[in-house]
């Protein structure tokens, strides 16, 4: 088993800097450490992973991929897709359509490809298929260069529905028939929603050939749960506006303590 001390002199001293401040439990620290090497992560790009908490979102998409490819490859896939997927470097004003979020990703390439994660080689948008003279157009292509397998994105705004999957499985199997190569794997869809309802996603894709996985995305970045208890709630905040607001029509009535008015106000 690895052992810190076996892994702190490959990083750099700030690297470690980093990790001794924001993680304190020694099993998370090691996780850290062990993807900062495999992906060269800077340290901007460490503190990030760690702000947006990596360690709890790897591998935690809904998959069938134990039931689609070999042991290898699937453990790699698994471990590939994370869940959910924070897009916070996005504005978009609610409710917002799946186009938008498609061309917000596009505009912001090099933090998306962050996000997805070390291995992923964007190849396009909008991927024009023909099939028996129908047009199809899947949302987002991308290569896998661990995996040697074509990545397709679909985004959906809302919560999931068992038809996205088939039409995923549509997609693959015309990807794998005109783009994929001999030396390829089989492609990979990734079907990314606002909710993904993991019960109805995994009935969705059980049974399914191809290889999908499923999940969120959140376009802020969650509170931790000691913060979001020291927030004030929307009824909080509207009792202290209401009580401010009565309080300067109170006054209103009398002359400003401030500035001394009323009778002997003057000095």
């Amino acid at each position: 088993m690895v052992e810190l001390h076996q892994v702190i002199v490959e990083i750099p001293w700030f690297h470690n800097i980093i990790l001794i401040e924001k993680v304190k439990d020694p099993a998370i620290r090691l996780w850290y450490m062990q993807k900062t090497i495999e992906n060269g992560w800077s340290r901007n790009v460490l503190g990030m992973m760690i702000e947006s908490r990596a360690h709890q979102r790897q591998g935690k998409a809904v998959t069938n991929f134990t039931r689609t490819l070999p042991p290898m490859q699937s453990d790699l896939a698994a471990q590939t897709l994370k869940d959910p997927y924070i897009f916070d470097f996005l504005t978009l004003e609610k409710p917002f359509h799946e186009r938008e979020l498609e061309i917000g990703l596009m505009a912001h390439l090099e933090k998306f490809l962050l996000e997805l994660g070390v291995g992923f080689a964007f190849v396009g948008r909008q991927v024009r298929l023909e099939v028996e003279g129908e047009e199809f157009f899947i949302d987002l292509l991308f290569y896998h260069l661990r995996l040697r397998a074509f990545i397709v994105i679909e985004l959906k705004t809302g919560t999931f529905k068992a038809e996205y999957a088939g039409k995923m499985n549509f997609y693959l199997n015309a990807v794998d028939d005109k783009l994929r190569h001999e030396q390829d794997n089989s492609s990979i869809g990734l079907i990314l929603c606002q909710d993904k309802n993991k019960l109805l996603a995994e009935y969705a894709l059980r049974g399914m050939k191809a290889a999908i996985g499923v999940s969120e995305f959140q376009l802020t970045r969650a509170l931790p749960r000691g913060l979001q208890s020291s927030l004030p709630s929307i009824k909080e905040i509207e009792k202290e506006l209401s009580t401010t607001g009565s309080g300067k029509v109170k006054n209103g009535k009398g002359r400003d303590r401030r500035t001394g008015g009323g009778k002997g106000g003057k000095r």
